[in-house]
């Protein structure tokens, strides 16, 4: 037990005073009956001041004063250790990477010592040992107060670089120099040492200004997400994290840009060791959406990887047996190949030797010959270090094959009327199910009239992609290193067959190209700028202010700091497209696996983060225990005076009675009372994930609207039309579901008394602009659950309607989803001031909105990212100043006629 406010214990001394002052007890009430005023001539005065009141109620008046005096001096249970050392408290907290896994329990430590340290009335002072998000260098802040010093502990934010102990030791020294006398210190550290002996160092230094408190993770483990592995097929996932003594597991999970999971591995990581790998294996057209790996549980910023064009990006070189006809129309050898190719990857012309000088992922050989050993030997090793190199047969090949081939080729070719004749040219056989081809349907009009032929072998099979009706191998691959060889044993274009001139052509180049390796490209020293930022937690958002551009050959290895924090990086025009060409700087890939910290200084006293239980204030209860005493103490003494039972004070007691049961049953416990403040409110849709959603979608909108107006909306409340008074709420939100029920009668008649008394209903089908149909048959409950409704005609929203200007100017009203109509009433109501009473939709609005706990935003909006969840906040914004001030924007149009009038 510990007393926040112990002067006030001193008010206990005046407890025997008040014994003597709460002795008297005023006389009771005496009726006198008399025939006329005359008798009270002889009616005797006698003043009665009894000098004595019953023991228990003196004891319950001294219990009554005694709770207020404890109440007011504010007693707190459970305080936790008291802070060790004299002097000022120094808090120093690690808020780098390592720090955000376990954060919320980093901040329950050293708030409980800066708790412990206002109560013994000391001054506090700051020291984050990461460097701030405008580049500053770790200060000191102090010594201050310790109630600002909570206002300043409570804004930390872990970075998402690594602390810089050497910076912070330096800052620890100029505090020292300033404020010279002993200092007691408490340092939560991460329990990883980022740069050699740094923890060690500052520790120390600690150690020797006074007492020293060091908290740590009993068992931390910082993990981090190292960079993968891209192979032609796979992605190899690799973890890792400070050595513990049993057996761990570690979830990724592959993402979209938009937010969706496409896969999830596990990677098991044996006892004692630092490291874990895991294979991601996807179809190629999956695993080129994958733009993010997620380490879960989340492990901040350590556990995010972006994934940029190195993992995506498929530069194609061409190169034919003579330049000079290579692109002549229809007969080209590069004709068919590079109209084929060049809408879904970059293509790259010039010498065999120029585009090797380049990072290439696949290089298609037209016929060309390989005979020269030096070229031969070039393009041997970049397919060994993982080039992917497609060859098309022709004259050249089959008269001279060379070494750089998946399966040896008999001499010659077989063709039509040659020397192995084939009957008929020979359609195509369905792919195989382990060919990438698998799926892919084939024409039955595709014929092969001329190929060369592979010699028989016990791995040709296996090593056939795709075949010819007779069996025949047409498309060959060997793997050889990291890259593989591939061979059409056909030309590349319409003289040996028409599958150049196919549909499926296209697909089975997009396929091998997509099974390549992917390049980083835009090489050279061009800067990149900094487009959005990882914090933390891992979560992308605007780049900190001292974030600068970076050169694009320095994006693999940089270290991040707050001049280039983690994230992504580009600038426009530089991808085919225009588009922004994006690189992305991970935090691991400029970070060694980490170290654990050493011990701590021998004189140091060492506690866990983990399990510092909250401290509980009873002066609030010991006040109003003290409340009820009095309120006893009232009816006792009206009770003494023979007061208790008059009229006018039972009327006043039976009121009370009858109102606790009607409050009791109109507001659940513990829940605030919808009439004390405005509120958004939302229907209750049977689903407890779509009505979980909606309510952090309220709440996330209530903030951001309190944030940036004047209004005060406090958190959402859920209804159940029919049963819950509608009145209260300004605009209630209402999720249709495929399966909505149909309202019963009460219900009906509250929603239509709500609209027809002003309250606005925004219906959310969540079904437009998400492509495949995220709510199917929402439509049909909509018309299913307003057939009884009082609803207007309803037209799409005007541009100039007040919806797009209440507060910001809009041109679009998105949410999760964009592209779709949003509807209100065709005709104003005057009597309503022109306000819709219906807004219907299907954006799926509280998705954008929604924050769950840790602030962040748990839904990806489609397809506009970041600037369309903005957007949709910003409708939100319009939607309640509608609901709150009516048409007011409209009536604006009022307002030269009105100064006209009045001039006049």
């Amino acid at each position: 037990m510990a007393f926040a406010a112990p002067w006030l214990l001193v008010a206990l001394g005046a407890l025997p005073v008040l014994v003597w002052l709460l002795r008297v007890t005023p006389p009771a009430a005496r009726r006198q009956s008399f025939p006329a005023i005359r008798l009270l001539r002889d009616m005797p005065v006698v003043e009665e001041t009894p000098s004595r009141t019953p023991w228990w109620l003196l004891v319950l008046r001294i219990v009554a004063a005694a709770l207020i005096v404890l109440g007011l001096s504010r007693p707190i249970w459970g305080p936790g250790a008291a802070v060790s050392g004299s002097g000022p408290l120094l808090i120093v907290i690690d808020d780098g990477w390592a720090a955000a896994a376990d954060w919320p329990s980093r901040m329950a430590s050293a708030g409980a010592a800066l708790e412990a340290a206002g109560r013994e009335g000391r001054r506090v002072a700051l020291l984050a040992t990461a460097a701030s998000e405008t580049g500053e260098a770790p200060r000191v802040n102090g010594l201050m107060p310790a109630e600002e010093a909570r206002a300043r502990l409570a804004a930390l934010r872990p970075k998402s670089w690594a602390p810089d102990h050497a910076a912070a030791l330096a800052a620890l020294a100029a505090f020292r120099a300033l404020a010279p006398g002993p200092f007691a210190a408490h340092y939560v550290a991460d329990g990883v040492d980022h740069a050699p002996g740094g923890f060690a160092a500052l520790a120390a230094a600690l150690g020797e200004g006074g007492a020293l408190t060091l908290a740590r993770a009993e068992a931390p483990v910082a993990r981090m997400l190292m960079l993968p592995r891209a192979e032609a097929d796979r992605l190899t996932l690799r973890v890792t994290q400070l050595p513990v003594s049993g057996a761990s597991t570690a979830a990724v999970l592959a993402r979209t840009g938009d937010g969706r999971t496409l896969a999830r591995a596990e990677i098991a990581i044996p006892a004692g060791e630092r490291a874990g790998e895991a294979v991601l294996e996807l179809p190629v057209e999956i695993r080129n959406q994958v733009v993010r790996l997620d380490l879960e549980p989340g492990a901040g910023a350590a556990g995010v990887l972006l994934l940029d064009e190195r993992f995506r990006r498929r530069p194609v070189g061409l190169l034919a047996s003579t330049e000079t006809q290579a692109d002549v129309p229809l007969i080209g050898d590069l004709y068919y190949l590079d109209r084929a190719l060049a809408p879904y990857a970059e293509i790259r012309r010039g010498t065999l030797d120029a585009l090797l000088a380049r990072q290439l992922a696949v290089l298609v050989l037209a016929d060309r010959d390989l005979s020269d050993a030096r070229e031969r030997e070039a393009v041997a090793k970049w397919v060994r270090e993982g080039g992917t190199l497609i060859r098309f047969a022709g004259p050249r090949m089959a008269e001279n094959p060379d070494p750089l081939l998946p399966v040896p080729l008999r001499a010659g070719e077989r063709q039509l009327g040659g020397a192995m004749t084939w009957e008929r040219a020979q359609p195509l056989a369905p792919f195989p199910d382990g060919s990438p081809f698998a799926g892919l349907v084939v024409p039955a009009e595709i014929l092969v009239e001329r190929q060369v032929l592979a010699e028989p072998s016990a791995q040709l099979s296996a090593r056939s992609w795709a075949r010819l009706a007779d069996g025949t191998p047409l498309v060959t691959f060997e793997t050889r290193g990291a890259g593989r060889v591939v061979l059409f044993h056909v030309t590349a274009q319409a003289e040996w067959s028409n599958l150049p001139l196919s549909g499926l052509f296209v697909d089975m180049l997009r396929r091998l190209v997509a099974l390549s390796a992917g390049v980083a490209g835009n090489e050279g020293a061009s800067m990149l700028a900094p487009l959005e930022s990882l914090d933390g937690f891992g979560r992308l958002g605007p780049a900190p202010p001292a974030a600068a551009a970076i050169a694009a050959n320095q994006v693999e290895g940089a270290a991040p700091s707050p001049r280039q924090p983690p994230g992504w990086y580009g600038a426009p025009g530089q991808a085919d497209d225009g588009a922004a060409y994006r690189r992305a700087l991970n935090l691991s890939a400029g970070l060694a696996a980490p170290t654990p910290a050493g011990a701590a200084p021998a004189t140091a006293s060492s506690v866990s983060i983990g399990g510092v239980a909250a401290d509980r204030d009873l002066g609030p209860w010991l006040l109003a225990a003290a409340l009820l005493l009095f309120a006893i103490d009232m009816l006792v003494s009206l009770g003494l005076r023979g007061l208790l039972l008059r009229p006018a004070l039972r009327v006043a007691l039976l009121g009370m009675l009858l109102a606790t049961p009607a409050l009791a049953q109109g507001q659940a416990p513990g829940e605030a009372s919808p009439s004390l403040a405005t509120r958004l409110a939302y229907v209750l849709t049977g689903d407890a994930t779509v009505d979980e959603t909606v309510r952090q979608g309220l709440t996330g909108l209530s903030d951001f609207v309190n944030r940036r107006s004047a209004t005060a909306l406090a958190e959402p409340l859920a209804v159940v039309p029919g049963q819950d008074e509608l009145a209260f709420f300004p605009l209630i939100y209402w999720t249709i579901l495929p399966d909505a029920p149909t309202p019963s009668p009460a219900a009906v008649a509250a929603l239509n008394g709500f609209m027809r008394n002003g309250g606005i209903i925004l219906f959310d089908t969540r079904d437009e602009g998400s492509g495949e149909g995220f709510s199917p048959g929402a439509r049909a409950a909509l018309r299913r659950v307003t057939r009884e409704l009082s609803v207007p005609p309803l037209a799409v929203v005007a541009d100039d309607h007040v919806l797009r200007r209440a507060f910001y100017l809009l041109q679009d009203l998105p949410g999760r989803f964009t592209g779709g109509q949003v509807w209100v009433a065709r005709d104003g109501d005057r009597a309503n001031d022109s306000v819709s009473p219906v807004i219907v939709g299907g954006h799926d609005w509280a998705a954008a909105w929604a924050v769950d706990a840790r602030g962040a935003n748990p839904h990806a909006v489609i397809p506009g990212g970041a600037r369309q969840r903005i957007l949709a906040y910003r409708f939100g914004m319009n939607l309640v100043i509608y609901a709150l001030t009516g048409n007011y924007k409209g009536d604006q149009v009022h307002v030269p006629a009105i100064l006209e009038r009045l001039g006049n």
